[in-house]
């Protein structure tokens, strides 16, 4: 029995030493492909709070998004859309590209009580953006519609975002970060730091890219703004001569003649803000919906808002920190009870993520304008002074212009534009506001509402 028993032993540390088949390998049992999750639906789960958001570390499961290549004769397209302004416009915009299932990737709109302009990045061959353009130029208010893909010019995006930084090393390594984009903090807790940065989509990608690995908890892009470079300016057609300012016979509109055409009763230079007086009576509220990236989402969202009359003051387009997801910031002015109605129908739309509602709550609020202004040799260094008082970058000169850029609130934008207005001010381009919910608690509008100290005297 003992002999058996050694010889059974000795057997089986042989079979365990040995390799086995090839022919047995491949027919052992795989696990059920049901339990394979896609990864197209992990990238959009819910993201997680900002305290639990840690960077991933070595060994993670992690699902990196690689780029794909448009197929041949595609590319994307930059349309720049000046419109006279009433309620509904912007869904009949986004309902061009939603009936056609032409997605936007971009949408920047700087937007008045009495005019509009959108700057919107689509992607297809170029007959059809050509189709697009032809069909949105024939919707009642649109003044002009023109595809500055070829031209030359300056591009410029805002972006906010929030990132994992606690202090020590972590904090350390993003503000050196920052300094390299040259971006700031806009807001810090014990365990995030928000920043906010310009470019061109090549700069504010490589952004995001270097701060992915920290983790980020939330991003807020205003989508791409533009004007030509130079003197050139956009092709208004019918419009009538630009604002009055110091002349420049080299950069001035031709005058427009009764038989040109129909004749806009306003200045073709976009205002640095929405002018609240003649708004509509009622607090604006702001309210940040993430939407997942369907083509017709936009027109779905502005329809619920075109249906019961409401006039957008500001909105936003962009990317979120999810793929596949976008957020849309909105400005729109409306009673307590009528936000409260809004908000739950657009809740009820399929691709509607989750809405909230800062206007109460502690946020950052930015926008971003280029301006273009009359500027002679003589006064290139006058205006440069201006402009550093404001914070504002050159992003362009030619001989007798100069094109700034600056970031802020609307109070900021109206003050610069004031000011640069007797000079001439020849384009303007905005984008809608952005707003992303501070962490440290805390802002000016809401310690005006809360009850201070007293001190006794």
């Amino acid at each position: 029995m003992q002999a058996a028993a050694g010889y059974t032993k000795s057997c089986r540390q042989a079979a365990a030493a040995c390799p086995r088949p090839a022919a047995q390998l491949a027919a052992r049992p795989r696990r059920p492909a049901a339990t394979q999750q896609p990864t197209a639906r992990r990238q959009l789960q819910a993201p997680r709070a900002a305290a639990d958001v840690a960077p991933p570390q070595q060994g993670d499961d992690v699902y990196a998004y690689e780029p794909q290549p448009l197929e041949e004769g595609v590319r994307k397209h930059m349309l720049s859309v000046f419109v006279a302004d009433e309620p509904g416009l912007i869904n009949r915009v986004a309902g061009v590209f939603a009936r056609r299932g032409a997605n936007i990737e971009s949408l920047a709109v700087g937007l008045t009580v009495d005019k509009a302009l959108f700057t919107i990045v689509a992607t297809g061959t170029d007959a059809t953006v050509a189709n697009l353009s032809k069909q949105i130029a024939k919707l009642v208010n649109v003044r002009y519609v023109e595809n500055i893909t070829d031209e030359s010019h300056v591009e410029r995006e805002l972006i906010l975002v929030k990132v994992h930084a606690p202090p020590g090393p972590t904090r350390t390594e993003v503000m050196q970060i920052a300094e390299i984009f040259r971006a700031h903090a806009v807001d810090t807790s014990e365990r995030t730091l928000t920043l906010q940065t310009t470019g061109d989509v090549g700069k504010i990608e490589a952004f995001k890219r270097s701060l992915s690995k920290f983790g980020l908890i939330e991003l807020v892009r205003t989508g791409r703004i533009s004007l030509k470079r130079g003197e050139r300016v956009f092709d208004t057609g019918a419009w009538m001569p630009r604002q009055p300012g110091r002349p420049h016979p080299a950069v001035e509109q031709p005058p427009v003649h009764s038989g040109d055409g129909d004749i806009y009763d306003s200045a073709a230079v976009l205002d640095a803000a929405y002018d609240a007086e003649k708004a509509t009576e009622g607090e604006p509220y702001v309210l940040c919906i993430e939407v997942q990236d369907v083509p017709g989402v936009l027109n779905q969202v502005t329809g619920v808002f075109a249906r019961r009359g409401y006039n957008v003051q500001s909105l936003a387009v962009g990317n979120s920190e999810r793929e596949g997801m976008s957020r849309i910031t909105m400005v729109v002015p409306a009673s307590t009870t009528g936000i409260a109605n809004l908000i739950k129908q657009l809740n009820k739309l399929v691709y509607v993520e989750k809405v909230e509602e800062l206007t109460l709550v502690p946020h950052v609020s930015r926008e971003l304008m280029l301006i273009k202004v009359n500027c002679s040799a003589s006064q290139r260094g006058e205006l440069v002074s201006l402009a550093s008082i404001f914070r504002a970058l050159v992003c362009d000169v030619s001989v007798n212009t100069l094109t700034l850029e600056v970031t802020g609130k609307e109070d900021k934008m109206v003050a610069l534009k004031e000011v640069l207005e007797p000079y001439g001010i020849l384009e303007v381009a905005r984008t809608g506001r952005v707003c992303m919910q501070r962490d440290s608690g805390l802002d000016s509008k809401y310690l005006g509402r809360v009850a201070g100290s007293r001190v006794m005297l």
